[in-house]
Parts: structure tokens; sequence; C-alpha cells
């Protein structure tokens, strides 16, 4: 059983086992909330998600994919004939931009198919690093872990992180994971994040891996950016 407060904020190996194999437990299979049929649809759900919630995502994204269901029908028209299925989530005119200019990329540079590749995904417009990192995880069994808002705050309170970004705690979980497990690591994160290692008022009480967990031995006080030294790797950096 995992020791007092005044311990290191990382978890020790035989912890960072304990603590995925729990979560698998709670989560199971559990993959991503976006509805999608193929690595098109994802992309695209993934891109309109940027600042919305999943929710309002596939709210919209039925009838969008039935109006436009490959690259070559949305690049055929206009962003004005996009937004109205789009209208109901945030930055609805930037996002219709960025599809049909994604679209017609995707034609010109790949031939109207989703690139396995992170840097030729990141040129495309509205795609950043984490909406990349889930295609190839997601979309195509590709070894990545996805950051976002209730990742970086989950890995950095159970200590698999100790980060003050979203790039810094991808690398420590590129460290401190398995290579084979991090997508499945991913989405039992992100769940944990939602339901019960939320922002304002975790449920603690109710926490399956809180006998592990650093923000809960603090007393419920986590400040990312603490920069303890690392533990060794369990597994090497991605290429």
């Amino acid at each position: 059983m995992p020791g007092g407060a005044g311990r290191s904020r990382w978890l020790k190996l035989l912890e960072r086992r304990d603590v995925l194999d729990a979560l698998r437990v709670v989560y199971g299979e559990r993959g991503t909330a976006l509805n999608h049929r193929n690595p098109f649809e994802l992309l695209v759900a993934v891109a309109l998600s940027a600042q919305t919630t999943d929710k309002a995502v596939n709210a919209v994204t039925e009838k969008l994919f039935a109006a436009f269901p490959t690259p070559e029908a949305l690049s055929r028209v206009e962003p004005e004939q996009v937004k109205p299925f789009i209208a109901t989530i945030g930055l609805a005119n930037t996002k219709a931009k960025n599809l049909v200019l994604m679209a017609r990329l995707l034609l010109e540079r790949h031939g109207g198919a989703v690139p396995v590749n992170r840097e030729a995904l990141m040129a495309l417009p509205g795609v950043g690093r984490k909406t990349a990192n889930v295609v190839l995880s997601t979309g195509f069994d590709v070894p990545a872990i996805p950051v976002d808002t209730h990742v970086f705050r989950v890995a950095n309170r159970l200590g698999f992180a100790d980060a003050d970004t979203v790039e810094a705690t991808e690398q420590d979980l590129m460290r401190t994971i398995p290579r084979a497990e991090w997508a499945a690591a991913h989405h039992g994160l992100i769940w944990h994040g939602r339901e019960v290692c939320v922002a304002r008022r975790p449920r603690c009480e109710s926490c399956t891996v809180r006998p592990w967990c650093h923000f809960a031995r603090a007393g419920g006080r986590w400040r990312a950016g603490g920069h303890t030294p690392m533990p060794p790797p369990v597994a090497p950096h991605a290429p």
C-alpha cells in the first residue's frame, strides 16, 4: 500500500502498474466518446471538439456526415454551406473554414486519404498535436498519448507526470507508461477526469485509485510543475 504525504509526487513503477490496472477495470475498453465510422469522420469530429464538448459535437456530426461523407464532398462546398450544420458549437465560423480547407488539402496532398503521419496531420488546418495523436491512436492504432485538459489534470494529480504544459505532460507519460498501453491509458485517464477526478470538486471519496494518488496524499493540493526528479522510464520515447 502506498505511503504517506511526505513522498515524492511520482508514482513508483509498481504503483503505476496498479493504477493502470485499476483504471482498466473501471473503464474497460472505452474508447473515444466521439461518434465516427472511419478516420475521416474521426478527424473531423476531433477538430470540431476544440473548446466544446464531445456531446455537443455528436449532436451535429450525424447530419454533417450525411451531407459531406467524404473529403471529396466536403471539398466541393464553401464554408458558408458547412456552417449551418455546426452553428451550435463554439468557433463555428473558423471551424467551417478549416474543415473545407482540410478536405481540399487531403485531396491535393494525400489523394483523399487521412495521412498516418503526425507531421502531415498537423499541417492540416485546425489540427494540433492532440488532434493528430487522437487520429493516430484511435483511427490507426498507432501508439500515441493525446493530452487534453482531463489527461493533463489527472496525470499530474496521480503522479504519472510532473509538468506545467500539455506538451511536457505528454513526454512524461511516454516515459512512465509502457508504449503498448498508451492508447488504453489515455482513455482511462480521460474518462477518469470526466467522471471522477473533475477539475473543481474531484470525487476523491469514491475514487478507485485514491490509495496511490499524489493529489489525495497531499490533501487535495496540487500545482503543476513541481519538477521533482523523474523516475526511470518504463518505455522509450516514440520516434
